[in-house]
Order: structure tokens, then C-alpha cells, then sequence
């Protein structure tokens, strides 16, 4: 565990450091600052999984519906998961204040 005055001098290297070279930090910490393409795959997946439930459900086919409807929601969840942990990742985390 570091003294109060380590974390001080460790936290004003930090900041010396995204001073003097933000590219080395921004590779060091997986920030990537072109944007990702969305999974298109997995959207025309859940796109045609929605659809097929739909054609069933108006068919009376309620079990094949049902599981369209889930296969769809899953790749939605997955699609929301994939955007989501990509953009909580995108930034460098803050610097504590320097006291």
C-alpha cells in the first residue's frame, strides 16, 4: 500500500505523463479513438429472428414465435452489451486530485 505521499508523486508522474506523450498513455489504456463498426451480422441475425416470429405468430405456429422472440431479444442484449462496453472503455479513467 502506498503512503499518501507516493500516491501524490505517483499521481503527478501520471499527470506529467498524459502531458508530455497522450498517444503512449491512450495506447497503454486501450482508448481507441476511431469508432467501431456495429456487429452488422448480428443485427441482420436478430432483424430475420424478429421477422420469422412475426410470420409465425400470424401463422399460429406460438412455440416457433416464441423461440424467434427469444433468439431475437438475445441478439439485441447482445448488440446492447457489445455498444455498451465499448463506449464505457472508450476513456481514459480520471486522474485523482492532486492535494
Amino acid at each position: 500500500m502506498f503512503s499518501k505521499q507516493d500516491g501524490r508523486r505517483l499521481a503527478q508522474m501520471e499527470r506529467q505523463l498524459r502531458r508530455d506523450d497522450p498517444d503512449f498513455c491512450r495506447r497503454m489504456t486501450g482508448g481507441d479513438d476511431r469508432r467501431r463498426r456495429p456487429p452488422v451480422a448480428l443485427i441482420v441475425a436478430a432483424v430475420l429472428a424478429w421477422s420469422a416470429a412475426l410470420v409465425f405468430g400470424t401463422l399460429g405456429w406460438w412455440v416457433a414465435a416464441a423461440a424467434g422472440v427469444v433468439a431475437a431479444t438475445g441478439a439485441g442484449a447482445a448488440i446492447a452489451l457489445r455498444c455498451r462496453a465499448h463506449r464505457r472503455s472508450a476513456g481514459p479513467e480520471p486522474l485523482p486530485p492532486a492535494w
